[in-house]
């Protein structure tokens, strides 16, 4: 389908099946600079460190990309940024569910007007509804373009099972769901025609090549995203996937985006800017991140910095901004 925006220009919607495709996406780390406000200049470089290595889409404002520190006006600009920069070479998923359903419109609107692909959707969390009212929730924001449903209890505090998702699937909209119960879940899913992606590192392996997921929504990518696509697109590859697990446990050793924050600092790529909440793994793992480096290979991972053992004083920890 084509359409003519105010500028003039012709574009292209987004179809479910462009997304569909996608094996492996990147959940995008969120830089910052020292006041707190977003550095996207080593945005942009994450970002084109992604498209060289080969991930085909990003998910901008996710939980690693700290969207739930974010006000509306900060997200909804970093999604038209990264589709102004870079919606030719990579499809941009904007995070914009939200435990409120006028938030989730409104955001998703907002998204879809500046250009974004799809939109990943969370079901309402902390304030829970009943399964009814999740289906209610979902095809409010399922009509306005392609989506990904996100299922993680671990965060929301409620499964989104599967009479859920069958009952939304009914929706051309739907491209899929994020899941992180686990591969057996997955494999209710694709066994039903219902396209998954694996929303756990440590399990996306065996999730692709034994449960017929369609990839991986990633953490670890933000690091190596050319290992992992090796990992989405290469076949089976036990050994590569043993070899990576050791990074993976160390990155989920606290909640994410915890490890991945600390582990882009010690690179070189981001500048060691947390907004608390978030506070850096302390030293001990640290150390171990650069041993976990040295044992996969520098050259695998992101940046072309040393790796360091960054100390506590080089933090900077940002409680308003």
């Amino acid at each position: 389908m084509m359409t003519v925006g105010l500028s003039g220009v012709c574009c292209k919607w987004t179809s479910t099946d462009d997304i569909k495709a996608l094996r492996l996406i990147t959940a995008i780390k969120t830089p910052y600079l020292p006041d707190g406000r977003f550095d996207l200049e080593a945005y942009d470089d994450l970002i084109n460190m992604q498209i060289v290595q080969g991930v085909e889409g990003v998910i901008v404002g996710g939980t690693t990309g700290e969207g739930q520190l974010m006000s509306w006006d900060e997200h909804i600009m970093l999604i038209g940024h990264t589709v102004n920069c870079f919606g030719g070479s990579i499809k941009v998923i904007g995070n914009t569910g939200s435990n409120s359903t006028r938030e989730a419109i409104h955001a998703t609107e907002q998204g879809f007007a500046v250009g974004m692909h799809a939109a990943l959707h969370i079901n309402p969390y902390y304030g829970k509804t009943s399964l009814e009212g999740l289906i209610s929730h979902f095809d409010c924001v399922l009509s306005m373009g392609p989506a990904i449903i996100y299922n993680v209890p671990t965060r929301t505090g409620q499964d989104i099972p599967p009479r859920v998702i069958h009952a939304l699937a009914e929706s051309p909209n739907l491209a899929g769901v994020k899941e992180c119960v686990g591969n057996d879940r997955v494999k209710q899913y694709t066994d039903n025609g219902i396209a998954v992606w694996s929303g756990n590192d440590d399990q996306c392996h065996d999730a692709r090549w034994n449960y017929g997921a369609m990839g991986v929504i990633s953490v670890t990518s933000n690091l190596i995203p050319g290992l992992m696509r090796e990992l989405m697109f290469g076949g089976k590859y036990p050994s590569l996937n043993s070899k990576l697990m050791p990074l993976m446990e160390w990155l989920f050793h606290e909640p994410n985006p915890i490890g991945l924050n600390t582990a882009l600092a010690q690179l070189g790529v981001a500048r060691p800017v947390f907004r608390l909440p978030y506070v850096p793994l302390p030293r001990a793992k640290r150390v171990e991140f650069v041993n976990i480096v040295k044992e996969i290979g520098r050259e695998y991972f992101v940046g072309d910095k040393e790796v360091e053992v960054l100390d506590d004083n080089d933090f900077t920890l940002i409680g308003r901004y």
